[in-house]
């Protein structure tokens, strides 16, 4: 696929509306569609064309991003007959790029087949903020040769992508990224908030630290939303739970201990029933601010 052809996306928040405004600005044609009519003002502003519908974003293009908050939107837009099914041709190429439990990918990946669509399983690493700068890693797993076409899209909207082998493979290494995400963003709220009792300069601390062998990638882009104390864009907290249960299920089922995990998911919920459900994960700093007044 070349750029000036038409690429659809469907969930139009802060990751796929990202994402949408990329393709935009790489060259593409963008169709997409998402149930927040607000959404899809934003797509039409930065250039796209709005859909009324998954069936018509599918009608239009012949890859298909899905970025999806929920299993249950998963299960509208691929599994139910009145989703993509109803506009998608044979041979479209839907790239699932949510965080969700593989056997829901499966079912997707199943029906979709059934009117010869190939579902592929294509997870993001990076969070929303990231994508407006197309800070994002691509972990593609599934058809190898459905893949190689949606390469030069991959190029519109991220900086790197990695081929990682059979269907869900690329789920997999997203629960590995994720389990890590959620301990450094913990672990960056307590660094701060130890600096702060501390009486150290927050500016000077992420500076110093993002210079040196402690740093983390979610020190360097959560932590000054924690020193400013401002959570408005991102990953949503609530939205984030639904990773680490995903994360924790997964862990359970393939045997393996998870007891930085484990600590780290009370943090989050302690956020979420602080009023924080809807800003950014870095709001769990606050949790730990109120644990240390």
């Amino acid at each position: 696929m070349s750029a000036h052809e038409t690429v659809g996306v469907v969930g139009l928040g802060a990751m796929g509306g990202a994402i949408a405004a990329n393709l935009v600005d790489a060259g593409f044609g963008v169709c997409g569609f998402d149930p927040d009519p607000a959404a899809r003002e934003r797509l039409g502003a930065a250039g796209g064309r709005p859909a009324d519908s998954p069936g018509a974003v599918a009608e239009a293009a012949g890859i298909v991003l899905l970025s999806l908050p929920t299993e249950a939107a998963f299960v509208d837009v691929a599994i139910d007959s009145t989703g993509l099914a109803a506009g998608a041709r044979p041979g479209t190429v839907v790239v699932e790029m949510s965080t969700l439990p593989i056997a829901v990918k499966q079912r997707g990946r199943a029906a979709l087949a059934a009117h010869r669509v190939v579902l592929l399983d294509c997870p993001l690493s990076g969070t929303g903020d990231q994508a407006v700068h197309r800070d994002l890693v691509v972990l593609a797993s599934g058809d190898a040769a459905a893949i190689a076409q949606c390469v030069p899209v991959f190029a519109g909207f991220a900086r790197a992508h990695h081929v990682l082998g059979a269907f869900g493979t690329g789920t997999k290494m997203k629960f590995i990224a994720n389990h890590l995400v959620a301990i450094h963003n913990l672990a960056t709220a307590e660094a701060l908030t130890l600096a702060r009792a501390a009486g150290l300069d927050l500016e000077q601390t992420l500076e110093v630290i993002a210079d040196g062998a402690g740093t983390s990638r979610m020190f360097e882009v959560r932590g000054p939303k924690m020193v400013a104390r401002e959570y408005g864009s991102g990953v949503r907290t609530r939205v984030f739970q639904k990773d680490l249960d995903a994360i924790d299920a997964f862990a359970a089922d393939v045997g393996a201990p998870v007891p930085f995990l484990a600590l780290a998911t009370q943090f989050y919920a302690a956020a979420v029933s602080a009023g924080h459900a809807d800003d950014d994960t870095a709001s769990v700093y606050e949790v730990l601010l109120a644990t240390s007044a």
